[in-house]
């Protein structure tokens, strides 16, 4: 599933981004913590350049805990980089936030000046609900609608730290296909972007090999089903997700999957691994750089072509 939703707020995001960026001192990244790899923002990594970063692994209340543990090693290996779960949930978590900035940036606190901070996001991820714990008061809009913030602004945190937010930004296109279809499972496309069915199957496909055994407990199952279909059906059949006739009713029972996943009823389930982020990192590198050669190939045989008309005049 290719996806490309880039409303034009975020283009013009994008620009007033890096316009910016030179006066930030430190950048604050919020992921989702049950996708940290596919809720991460290619171009952020660009804009920030040797700026340190704060990954925030928000949403950690839903994540497998052992897996998040292993995505903070992971992201911690990149130069600069330091990496902190977190929920909303829990205010105190997330006040620990500018402390870690002062470490981060220990020469500003000595010359007495404002760390100027800059806190990124793709949409839905929390980052409204995160500035407004930090800042003690409500500033951004919060929401579970993917894209509320609009608008780029500035927050004086009033404890030495000034932050600059920013609309949540999703990439023009997403270019491995599972990690659009995680996007999605997550909530962070709106769901008209999509087809509601094919995402709960992708998220059945994996839920029956990573997490059989909440299957089979939340879904009230006696034995697991042999494929995403199956589970699909077994849970409408459970729930009384019926049409008329008795048909099991695979987009209601696709909404019930999806819904008691981003609301953590099934579990805390993670939807990606730091080893599956590097094998799909380099098949996406090889589809990028076929791309790029077949298309050099064109331009060339284009060219070769104009050359022949030329000489044939």
């Amino acid at each position: 599933m290719a996806i490309q939703w880039f409303p034009g707020h975020m283009h013009k995001a994008r620009k007033e981004i890096a316009e910016v960026m030179p006066q930030v001192d430190l950048v604050i990244e919020v992921l989702d913590a049950r996708i940290p790899y596919s809720s991460e923002n290619p171009m952020v990594a660009s804009l920030r350049g040797d700026r340190p970063c704060i990954k925030l692994l928000n949403k950690s209340d839903l994540a497998d805990p052992e897996i998040t543990q292993r995505w903070i090693d992971y992201l911690e290996q990149e130069q600069g980089v330091k990496a902190m779960a977190i929920t909303t949930l829990q205010a105190a978590q997330v006040r620990k936030v500018p402390e870690l900035c002062r470490k981060l940036v220990p020469n500003r606190d000595k010359v007495e000046k404002d760390i100027r901070t800059m806190i990124m996001g793709i949409p839905n991820v929390g980052k409204s609900t995160i500035i407004n714990t930090l800042a003690g008061r409500v500033i951004a809009k919060t929401g579970n609608e993917p894209a509320v913030t609009k608008t780029q602004q500035r927050i004086n945190l009033k404890n030495g730290i000034v932050l600059s937010d920013t609309p949540g930004i999703l990439w023009p296109k997403v270019d491995n296909e599972a990690s659009g279809y995680r996007l999605a499972v997550t909530g962070a496309i709106k769901d008209t972007a999509m087809e509601y069915e094919d995402v709960a199957m992708f998220a059945a496909e994996y839920f029956l090999k990573a997490y059989p055994d909440a299957m089979l407990e939340r879904y009230k199952l006696k034995e697991l089903p042999s494929d995403d279909i199956g589970l699909l059906e077994a849970i409408g059949r459970n729930r009384g997700a019926l049409r008329p006739g008795g048909r099991i009713d695979l987009h209601k029972a696709s909404e019930l999957l999806l819904h008691e996943f981003r609301s953590g009823k099934i579990g805390q389930l993670s939807l990606e691994t730091p080893e599956m982020a590097d094998a799909e990192k380099a098949e996406v590198a090889r589809i990028l750089a076929e791309k790029e050669a077949e298309k050099q190939a064109k331009i060339e045989a284009e060219r070769q072509k104009r050359s022949g008309v030329r000489h044939n005049d």
